[in-house]
């Protein structure tokens, strides 16, 4: 078997496969690794095998060749995998494989990708028995890290010296398109107010509080407030909600009305973002947009925006403590308050405080 000394910073695979399906905002936490192994090993032929929706966000970043896995193609997308993975390799095996899902489907993916050395989490962390399709563990310091600081620990593992870049790329037609959007030359405060619609999902803020920020900044900042998010029903009523309990400000709603690429471009041309535990939250921190994220059912020290956790608005403590009756220090990673009241927590005025300090030190 191949050792993992084989490989170093002077020592380069001449292929290497990456695989991460899901979601948008690990797909951002993924790019740090992707532009580690880029620079130190420039001439490392690179595949990322992603999600189809997760390919829009990503399917610009030049010099990685993308294999689309499409879920609901269900058991053909195994076949198509394999198919496409066989014409790229031609019969051969993938000098590694980063295995950085924990999740059954991208295991049972991963052995359609045949590899020398497949690079999982270590036992501590792996879930839904990773490691029996892994030959190798990353050895991180800590299990207690943010998603993308354990996602690094794979270029680590051979040595690899962290890049903490992005480079998300923009597109320009998308821009363009958005700002054709715009109704003012006003400042630009985007509140993405949903994470991912699921029956059970406790991490949405309310539409009274979300209300009452768009008021503000419009009154107090003079602001224009957009609205983005996907097309589940959840996501089109609380727009509507939201619009309907404003007093002064008059949201742009976007919410189903953009594509990857614009939502991207919102956020890109956004001077603030607003949102709980989702993926534009990550998307927009990866930006370097101003992001504030409201946090009470999720640790953000584990998945909060990565560039901007001084603007986090935390009542994970409170809200594990009152919920859970435990501290952040006795739960365990990762732990989540499982009811939508822990958001409650989070008031108007702990999210005004926050855009005044963020306007404060841009003046």
């Amino acid at each position: 078997m191949t050792s993992a000394q084989t490989f170093s910073p002077s020592h380069p695979p001449e292929t290497l496969c990456l695989l991460r399906l899901s979601a948008l905002g690990d797909i951002t936490h993924v790019l740090p690794t992707l532009r580690t192994l880029q620079k130190h090993w420039p001439e490392t032929k690179i595949t990322w095998v992603i999600g189809k929706t997760e390919y829009q966000l990503v399917k610009a970043i030049e010099n990685v060749n993308f294999i689309v896995f499409d879920k609901a193609a269900g058991l053909s997308a195994y076949r198509e995998l394999g198919r496409q993975i066989k014409q790229q390799l031609n019969g051969k095996s993938f000098d590694v494989l980063l295995h950085m899902q924990l999740s059954i489907r991208a295991s049972v993916a991963s052995l359609a990708i045949p590899a020398k050395i497949k690079l999982g989490f270590n036992k501590a962390r792996a879930k839904d028995m990773q490691s029996l399709f892994c030959n190798r563990q990353i050895t991180p310091a800590s299990t207690r890290q943010h998603v993308l600081d354990s996602f690094l620990e794979f270029p680590r593992y051979f040595g690899l010296e962290p890049e903490l870049r992005w480079q998300l790329p923009v597109a320009q037609a998308a821009i363009k398109s958005i700002q054709n959007r715009l109704p003012t030359k006003k400042e630009i405060f985007v509140i993405n107010p949903c994470a991912v619609a699921k029956s059970k999902n406790w991490r949405n803020w309310t539409a009274e509080g979300y209300a009452a920020i768009a008021d503000f900044v419009c009154q107090q900042h003079n602001m224009q407030v957009v609205l983005t998010g996907g097309h589940s029903q959840l996501e089109k009523d609380t727009a509507t909600q939201i619009t309907g309990l404003c007093k002064v400000a008059e949201p742009l709603n976007l919410i189903t009305a953009t594509s990857i690429d614009e939502l991207v471009a919102v956020l890109h041309l956004a001077d603030m973002v607003l949102a709980p535990d989702t993926g534009p939250v990550h998307i927009a921190s990866a930006l370097g947009t101003n992001t504030i994220g409201l946090y009470a059912a999720t640790n953000p020290e584990r998945a909060g925006p990565y560039n901007h956790q001084q603007y986090v608005v935390n009542k994970y403590p409170q809200a594990l403590l009152k919920y859970n009756q435990k501290t952040v220090e006795e739960a365990r990673w990762g732990e989540r308050i499982k009811t939508a009241d822990s958001m409650t927590l989070i008031t108007v005025d702990d999210v005004k405080q926050t855009i005044n300090r963020i306007i404060e030190k841009q003046s």
